[in-house]
């Protein structure tokens, strides 16, 4: 399994919170159940207050479980996927 960093920015227009039935969506994609689907298991999310910015700690086989899974979020901005380690491999490795 591989460790990915995603991070996602919408418009504050477009945000889901302020819709019941998009927040809802929202959250039960962003649930264990949900996220398994794709063959995803998110580590750690949190919105940036007032930026409309989520970021993520996630893991999964390969960056396209990610993509797939990231879909939704990408019909309403931005979403970027980046490959990541954990801090104690790369000072194992001895560089970034």
């Amino acid at each position: 399994m591989a460790l990915f960093v995603v991070t996602h920015q919408h418009e504050e227009a477009r945000c889901p919170s302020g819709d019941p039935a998009k927040g809802s969506m929202l959250l039960r994609g962003l649930s264990k159940e949900g996220s398994e689907r794709f063959g995803v298991t998110v580590h750690a999310e949190a919105m940036i207050d007032g930026l409309h910015t989520l970021t993520m700690i996630v893991e999964a086989g390969d960056m396209d479980k990610v993509q797939e899974f990231m879909a939704p979020f990408a019909q309403g901005g931005s979403v970027a996927v980046q490959p990541a380690n954990l801090c104690g491999e790369i000072v194992a490795r001895g560089h970034c």
